[in-house]
């Protein structure tokens, strides 16, 4: 337990500094050279990566259509309905958040548009791993289908067998994915920023993954006409503000859900009552002996902080400066910190509101900044997944009353031509 106002500037940032990403030169050498081999043979390269990485040696990188097709057979009701209802809510969510053009007359004769139209081609990538990650699908899925992108693909590592889990063609055949290609890893962030024979190169990345796929994303957005992603990311975390009535049962739940995503996910509970850390802390260790990945939340939560602060405005303090992925607020007036609140990726408010809800099915998307992204970077949502372009319309009167102020403003910055443009346009009014 670490008492905040005891902690010197620099103490207090040590206390909220996350551990250093994987980002040496020895991972960008080795996703540049699996961004160069794929540039070069391009599926061939794809499918020896695999072999060497995945250890499935594939005859074919595409998933036959039918096994998406056929993939509602493989699972039970109970799963469909499941998977089902979390479509419905986050459909519901990303359908609300359809924008309005604009359409304006800055001056008489003077017309100007905005205008959204939604991307083209994209990536979408969900990692393989020790469980397979529908929700994922629906988070990047769903708004790309809102939105009306003409050509969504998906990348995805193949299992042992070559095959890939029924729950993901599922959600992806809800999604209207008809394309989904058995390549993980930083290669198949290289084959659709690259393209290949077998997978189109596309406008846009999205989707989380492990350092080699987080250092592939950075390299190839930076690429001359390389695609653009979704966002910056890091290891999954949470923070949790609580005050002395908070129950420490959900608490420590709460902060065992984002432990068990991997040993570098990062936890932190604020609060204002020593009882309650001790409480939380007692309540972690009877609820790790029942998790199935006990090993990994373990390791994650010997990195947890327990800060100790004096009120709610403290609280708020420590977590607008540590800007959290997740940040959950169980207090007895949870509404009345919101207003101050500046720095989160998303908000749980209540009780009765756990992270996993916005993980799963309440509507909201999951994809969110993290590592301390939040203070500047968005969470996932339906305009990412468009873009905005400008018209404007100008008529000869228009052009009249507006092309003196433009011209003098061209003078201004000593660009002649700029004027020009003007300037013979007003000519040929006075010919006229």
């Amino acid at each position: 337990m670490q008492i905040w106002s005891q902690l010197n500037n620099e103490e207090q940032a040590a206390l909220l500094a996350r551990p250093a990403l994987a980002q040496g030169t020895e991972l960008k050498t080795a996703v540049e050279n699996i961004l160069k081999a794929v540039q070069q043979s391009g599926d061939a390269a794809l499918l020896e990566l695999t072999e060497r990485f995945d250890k499935v040696a594939l005859d074919a990188l595409r998933l036959p259509i039918a096994d998406i097709d056929n993939a509602e057979a493989e699972l039970s009701q109970s799963v469909k309905d499941a998977i089902g209802r979390a479509y419905a809510n986050i459909c519901t969510f990303h359908e609300a958040q359809k924008p309005n053009d604009v359409r304006i007359e800055t001056m008489p004769g003077v017309l100007c548009e905005l205008k959204h139209k939604a991307l083209d081609t994209l990536g979408l990538y969900i990692p393989g791993g020790s469980a397979p990650l529908p929700s994922t699908v629906l988070m990047l899925g769903i708004p790309a289908q809102v939105a009306g992108c003409r050509r969504p693909i998906l990348c995805t590592p193949p299992g042992k067998d070559g095959q890939i889990a029924a729950e993901i063609r599922y959600a992806a055949k809800l999604c209207g994915i008809k394309e989904i290609y058995l390549v993980g890893g930083a290669q198949a962030i290289a084959a659709m920023a690259l393209g290949t024979q077998s997978i189109p190169k596309v406008d846009k990345i999205f989707g989380p993954g492990n350092s080699f796929v987080t250092q592939a994303k950075q390299l190839v957005s930076q690429l001359p006409g390389g695609p653009a992603i979704d966002m910056p990311a890091g290891p999954s975390e949470v923070l949790v503000i609580a005050d002395s009535l908070a129950n420490p049962v959900f608490v420590a739940a709460d902060l065992l859900s984002q432990a068990e995503h991997g040993a570098d996910s990062q936890t932190v509970l604020v609060t204002d009552s020593a009882a309650l850390i001790e409480a939380v802390k007692a309540q972690v260790e009877i609820q790790l002996t029942s998790l199935s990945r006990k090993a990994i939340a373990a390791k994650a939560m010997a990195n947890s902080r327990f800060i100790l602060v004096k009120d709610m405005d403290e609280a708020v303090q420590v977590s607008n400066a540590y800007g959290p992925e997740h940040l959950i607020v169980q207090t007895a007036f949870p509404e009345s910190l919101l207003e101050t609140l500046d720095n989160a990726g998303s908000i749980f408010v209540g009780p009765w509101s756990p992270e996993s809800a916005g993980d799963y099915a309440s509507g909201t998307n999951h994809v969110l900044p993290t590592y301390g992204y939040a203070r500047n970077t968005s969470s996932l949502g339906l305009l990412d997944f468009m873009r905005r372009y400008t018209l404007q319309t100008i008529s000869e009167d228009g052009l009249k009353a507006l092309g003196p102020a433009i011209m003098r403003l061209a003078e201004a910055e000593g660009l002649d031509a700029h004027r020009q443009a003007v300037a013979v346009r007003l000519e040929q009014q006075d010919v006229c």
